[in-house]
């Protein structure tokens, strides 16, 4: 029994936490920073003022996680952000194909419970910001309602990842919030009047069908003229959660202190489209549905964004711009809203695309006037324009793992985040972030510790592409298609493909490339071929006179025609590509992007893959087989495709794929480092949608490692991720490192993107 003598005051309980690094913000980039920082030996306090993580990808909003991938509509390939996101990603796709939210929120709370160095306060939410100069944060205080407790938080690093910047904001650091004119930056697509200031909050709502009539009386706040959103007639009984993410409101208000009244509205459109299709008489398949959720707090997309050493713009995306500082990649479009959202007249979103993936630069990570500020998330350093491409959520996540990575050095060696810009740490930092997983474009990997470098490669087998075999369906040349095929500088080795014609026709065939040899936008046509096709099926010959002049991706390229089918294959490669000329309205590809005015954005055809278990490769003989799948390509440094496979992928027929390392002497190993292919092409999208798969056709299912005596020293099932870390209880001693590769993919050999090895002294 507690009882207290009645006072004029009490004080809340108050607990302390020293740390390396305090986090604020549990959404996926506060989430993915912590972890790193974690992994890299820093304490760090992740403070969440909700009661799970995720943020926007969690069960309180439901956004599906995307990024550079896109949806898979547009032409960065392989673009899926690397390192703690692609783990988060692909774990959910194994435990949760089917994108149930409330299992994602499980992963996210393992992943970062599982971490010791991480004190996980949920349920917190900051309110006071100390310092100990004008430069300086000192401390955090944060209060949690659920335990009545006061926490003092104290670090010498402090990241804001909480997306309206509350750390930032009271510490006083620059920010902006709202969009520059076209001068500021010179950026020719800063939006006019119609499309506002902000992007607004959007609230979801889920369905489900009980089998026996449900009727639904609208609360008195439900919206009572569904013609008031002009584009009412879109709604329908099938579509819902985040298919719905154009239910937006908020654009021309204050989107941090107007978030209750957003919500309102919000909830009042929300019920408002319910009732319209519940009681309008035109869905009667709604008739045994009901409301099964609808979120209780608004996803936001933007508010302040805070000012670093650089902001990124408009042309670094589009240009594709390099930047010495260069920690992340971003790739989805310039995706701006109209001001009024689901009441504007225009279409919910503009989404204008680069060629090609594009750098991210640290500078845009910290503030510039604030010394011992992280920023991530989506309040990073971008003007209004850049932001409409950087703000999702795989990227905000991939970025904000440099930030981890920066805070584990910038504690290691007392460091402040500017510090790192100095070039021979910020070689450090990218070197220590490829390490990860995390992909950089344009930076490779290398580790003077790694004695897989030193050691001599062979394998059981190696990969030649001399065929596609013509196993595969037989489909109509309905849409133009390409089979993408990596080469070598020179020449382009004669082709041989497969047609079935319904009556004589022609047949157009074009050699394309793209004009940047680490893009796949195949914008530069080589050679044109329009070949005679008779009635029936055949062979046809394809001999080109081109040469390229540095290694990349070429796109055997068939124009449309109905009365032709193509010979598709079952053989599926790591590394090799069917792509199309379709629409996919969902990221505004409607088969090729032409702006109508001078907005500062490419006019290009899209050509995009389509999704397993469709989009089979097509069925190509190779006169002179490519050459591009060696055991070298597991030390190059580089764990994708890019501009080549960068894969050792097995014959397909070896019975035991095997890599072995060989060294002169014995090696002491610690530790080795795999990667594998994990098909970073697939957007692995967190919810809603149903996956097929649980894991990649590419991933190897299960591997072992062998001494030099050929004795297991470690086995491993049920492989699905990217990278796999074997660290051994006691060094082994051997002067060579086998590992013996298992797939149960029958049409896919298996594949090795990248081995390290580390040796104790």
């Amino acid at each position: 029994m507690i009882r207290e003598q009645a006072t004029d005051k009490r004080t809340l309980k108050t607990i302390r936490y020293d740390a390396d690094l305090i986090v604020v913000g549990g959404g996926l980039s506060g989430v993915c920073c912590a972890i790193t920082a974690a992994r890299a030996g820093t304490r760090v306090v992740l403070v969440q003022d909700r009661p799970v993580l995720g943020g926007n990808s969690s069960s309180e909003v439901r956004l599906w996680v995307l990024g550079a991938t896109s949806h898979m509509g547009n032409n960065n390939r392989w673009a899926r952000e690397g390192g703690v996101i692609d783990e988060l990603l692909l774990e959910n796709l194994y435990r949760n194909p089917e994108g149930n939210p409330l299992i994602l929120d499980t992963i996210l709370l393992e992943k970062v419970v599982m971490e010791a160095n991480i004190s996980l306060l949920l349920n917190t939410a900051v309110y006071e910001v100390e310092k100990s100069d004008e430069e300086t944060i000192s401390g955090i205080k944060a209060f949690c309602s659920q335990n009545s407790t006061l926490y003092d938080l104290v670090a010498p690093l402090f990241c804001d990842a909480s997306g309206d910047g509350i750390v930032g904001f009271q510490a006083g650091a620059a920010f902006r919030m709202g969009a520059e004119s076209r001068e500021e930056f010179d950026e020719k697509f800063a939006p006019t009047a119609e499309y506002g200031e902000l992007l607004g909050h959007s609230l979801y709502f889920y369905t489900k069908d009980t089998g026996r009539p449900v009727r639904f009386v609208p609360p008195a706040y439900a919206l009572d003229d569904i013609t008031k959103i002009p584009r009412y007639k879109r709604f329908n009984a099938q579509e819902y959660g985040c298919q719905l993410w154009w239910i937006e409101y908020g654009g021309r208000l204050d989107t941090v202190h107007d978030t209750e009244a957003i919500k309102w509205e919000l909830w009042k459109v929300v019920y408002g489209v319910w009732n319209y299709i519940k009681n309008s008489g035109q869905f009667p398949e709604a008739e045994t549905m009901t409301l099964e959720w609808v979120g209780q707090i608004p996803g936001k997309r933007e508010s302040r964004r805070f000012e670093g050493d650089y902001i990124l713009k408009q042309q670094d995306v589009v240009e594709q711009r390099t930047h010495p500082d260069a920690i992340a990649f971003g790739g989805w479009s310039i995706d701006l809203h109209p001001a009024d959202g689901i009441f504007s007249e225009k279409p919910g979103c503009n989404q204008w695309h680069s060629k090609g993936i594009y750098q991210i630069p640290y500078r845009c990570l910290y503030s510039r006037n604030v010394t011992n500020l992280f920023l991530a998330g989506r309040i990073i350093s971008a003007s209004h324009v850049a932001f409409g491409s950087s703000r999702v959520m795989g990227t905000g996540a991939h970025v904000a793992q440099a930030v981890g990575m920066a805070a584990a050095l910038s504690a290691r060696h007392h460091l402040l985040p500017r510090d790192l810009t100095e070039p021979a740490r910020m070689q450090t930092l990218q070197q220590e972030l490829l390490k990860t997983g995390q992909h950089i474009p344009g930076i490779t990997l290398h580790d003077d510790q790694d004695i897989a470098q030193t050691a001599q490669l062979s394998a059981s087998s190696e990969f030649i592409l001399t065929e596609l075999p013509p196993d595969g369906p037989l489909l109509p040349l309905t849409f133009s298609a390409a089979q993408m095929l990596p080469l070598p500088a020179g020449p382009i080795p004669q082709l041989t493909a497969f047609v079935t014609a319904d009556r004589d026709t022609t047949l157009t065939v074009e050699l394309r490339k793209s004009s940047k040899p680490f893009n796949h936008t195949p914008d530069v046509t080589l050679e044109t071929k329009t070949l005679s096709i008779h009635k029936g099926k055949q062979e046809v010959d394809l001999t080109f006179d081109s040469h390229i002049d540095e290694p990349q991706y070429v796109f055997i390229t068939f124009l449309k025609n109905e009365h032709i089918q193509l010979q598709y294959s079952q053989l599926r490669v790591t590394g090799i590509l069917s792509v199309f000329n379709k629409i996919n309205p969902a990221v505004s590809n409607y088969g090729k992007q032409e702006p109508t005015e001078d907005i500062g954005v490419d006019t290009f055809e899209f050509w995009c893959p389509e999704r397993r278990p469709a989009g089979q490769n097509m069925a190509l003989r190779i006169a002179t087989g490519i050459q591009l799948f060696s055991p070298a390509n597991s030390l190059n440094g580089i764990q994708r495709p890019t501009n080549q496979p960068n894969a050792w992928v097995s014959e397909r027929n070896d019975p035991n794929p095997a890599l072995t390392l060989t060294w002169p002497t014995k090696q002491r190993i610690s530790r080795v480092e795999l990667s594998f292919d994990s098909d970073f092409d697939h957007p692995l999208e967190s919810v809603i949608m149903i996956h097929p798969e649980t894991v990649s056709p590419f991933c190897v299912d299960e591997f072992v490692l062998c001494n030099d005596r050929q004795e297991r020293i470690f086995h491993k099932t049920d492989n699905h991720q990217s990278r796999s870390t074997i660290r051994f209880a006691q060094p082994v001693e051997t002067s060579s490192l086998t590992i013996h590769l298992k797939t149960n993919h029958e049409k896919a050999p298996a594949a090795l993107m990248e081995v390290r090895c580390y040796s104790v002294s």
